[in-house]
C-alpha cells in the first residue's frame, strides 16, 4: 500500500469514528480550507476545535449545542525506504560532537575584494543568529551580511559568511569569539556570498546505543554506496509534526504569514510533494530507473536533458551513477515531462490540489530535483558494539537524514 492510500484509510477511519459520536449535542464537521473554518468559527457561539483546549473549553456549557470542527491536516508519513525497513535503532545528536557538518564552496575566494569571507566554526547556534550577531560586531546592515546555506543548530558545524566592509579595515575578528563561535579563516572577496553557492556538505555522525542486524546494515550501507541514495527532503524541512505543510494549508487559504515564514511554508509545501512522488517511485523500484518521458539530471550539476524513450545508453548511464532520474519541483510553468512520467507526478499532484494549487496562486515556478544523489565516500565502522560512525559528502540541498533512515530507525 502506497504512503497515500495509507493517508486516505486514515482519513476515511476517522470520519467513520466522528460520525458515529455525532449527536444533537455534539455534531461532527470536516473542513478543508481555512476559509469555511473561520467561517465556522464566527457562526458558532461555542467551538470544539482540533485540540484539547478547545474541547475542554467547550465543556463549560454543556446545554448548548455544540460543533466538532477537525481541520484536514497533512500527517509526514514514513515515506518509502529503498532498502527494506531500518535493520538497526540507535541515537543520533545525544551531542553536538556526534553530528559535525563542513560546508564545501563551490569556488575558492580571490583574496581581494570589498567582502570579508569568514570560515566559523559553530557549536550549538543557528546560522541566522550568528549572522546577525556578525552584522552587530562588525557594524553593518544584516542584508550586508550573506552565507550559502543554513546549517543544523544542535551540531557543530562549519560554515562560511561573507560581510560587506567597502573601504574599511577589518575588525580584530577574534574578538568576535564565543565559547561556542570559532573564527578559523578569513579572506577577502569581490561578491557577497549567495545561497546555495556551495558544491555540498561533509558529514561525520556518532550513532550511540546502536543495537540491530550489523550484516544486514551494512549490506544497506554497501548498496548505498554503490547505487546512491534516494534524494528525500529530510525532516526539518517540514518543521514540528509537519506544521509547516499545514501552515501552508492555511496560508493558501488567507491567514497570513511573514516573508520568511512564507518562504518556509512555499519551500515545506512543494517538498512534501517531491517527497511523495520520490516514495511512489522508490516503491515500484523505478526511483533509479528510466521511465518514458523522463527528465534526466547530470551528477553533481543542475544541467537537464529529456528522453520520451530510454535507450541503451541512458540505462547505461544510470547504471554507472553518471545522472539521475528527476521529480518536480511544483509550481507554475511547462510540466516538461510527458508519457509516463507525466502520469506518475500528476496522480500526486492531483491529491494534493490544494497545495498544488496554492503554490501556483503564490507564483511559484517549477523546477526539477534529483532524484538520488551518490555517496561515493561514504564509509563507515564501528567503534564497537553499540557506536556506529559514519562520514560521507552529500550535493548541497542533500539531507544526512537521507543516509540515516535507510538504517536506523528515525
Amino acid at each position: 500500500m502506497s504512503p497515500i492510500e495509507i493517508e486516505k484509510c486514515k482519513i476515511k477511519c476517522a470520519r467513520k469514528f466522528f460520525a458515529k459520536i455525532t449527536s444533537e449535542l455534539v455534531k461532527y464537521n470536516v473542513v478543508d480550507n481555512y476559509g469555511k473554518f473561520m467561517a465556522l468559527v464566527k457562526q458558532m457561539p461555542y467551538l470544539l476545535g482540533a485540540d484539547l483546549a478547545a474541547t475542554n473549553a467547550a465543556k463549560s456549557a454543556p446545554t448548548q449545542s455544540k460543533l466538532l470542527i477537525f481541520m484536514q491536516t497533512i500527517v509526514i508519513p514514513v515515506w518509502s525506504y529503498v532498502h527494506g525497513s531500518p535493520a538497526g535503532t540507535g541515537i543520533i545528536r545525544s551531542k553536538p560532537e556526534d553530528f559535525i557538518v563542513i560546508e564545501n564552496l563551490a569556488f575558492e575566494p580571490s583574496g581581494a575584494g570589498e567582502h570579508v569571507f569568514l570560515q566559523i566554526e559553530k557549536i550549538g547556534e543557528n546560522t541566522d543568529y550568528v549572522a546577525r550577531q556578525l552584522a552587530k560586531f562588525a557594524n553593518v546592515r544584516q542584508r550586508d551580511v550573506g552565507f550559502a546555506g543554513l546549517k543544523d543548530r544542535h551540531a557543530v558545524t562549519t560554515q562560511w559568511f561573507s560581510v560587506w566592509l567597502p573601504g574599511k579595515a577589518d575588525p580584530d575578528w577574534t574578538r568576535f569569539e564565543t565559547g561556542s563561535i570559532k573564527v578559523l579563516q578569513t579572506v577577502r572577496h569581490a561578491r557577497k556570498l549567495k545561497r546555495g553557492v556551495l558544491s555540498g556538505n561533509s558529514f561525520k555522525l556518532i550513532i550511540r546505543d546502536w543495537q540491530g542486524d550489523k550484516d544486514k546494515t551494512i549490506r544497506q550501507l554497501e548498496a548505498m554506496k554503490a547505487g546512491g541514495i534516494a534524494n528525500y527532503y529530510g525532516s526539518q524541512r517540514f518543521g514540528n509534526e509537519g506544521q509547516n505543510v499545514n501552515k501552508a494549508l492555511g496560508m493558501f487559504q488567507g491567514a497570513k504569514a511573514g516573508r520568511e515564514q512564507r518562504s518556509l511554508y512555499l519551500s515545506a509545501a512543494r517538498s512534501y510533494l517531491f517527497n511523495q512522488i520520490l516514495a511512489c517511485r522508490v516503491s515500484r523500484k523505478i526511483w533509479n530507473q528510466p521511465v518514458s518521458g523522463d527528465i534526466y539530471m547530470f551528477d553533481l550539476s543542475h544541467s537537464c536533458f529529456k528522453s520520451e524513450l530510454p535507450d541503451a545508453q541512458i540505462i547505461r548511464r544510470l547504471d554507472t551513477n553518471e545522472i539521475h532520474p528527476t521529480g518536480v519541483l511544483w509550481g507554475s510553468g511547462d510540466a516538461g515531462v510527458s508519457a509516463d512520467a507525466l502520469r506518475l507526478e500528476q496522480v500526486i499532484i492531483d491529491d494534493y490540489p490544494q497545495l498544488s494549487q496554492g503554490l501556483i496562486a503564490c507564483g511559484v515556478e517549477k523546477d526539477r530535483r534529483a532524484l538520488r544523489v551518490n555517496a561515493p565516500d561514504l564509509h563507515w565502522r564501528f567503534v564497537n558494539d553499540t557506536v556506529l560512525e559514519l562520514c560521507f559528502t552529500l550535493p548541497a540541498g542533500s539531507y544526512a537524514t537521507s543516509v540515516l533512515r535507510e538504517i536506523i530507525e528515525l
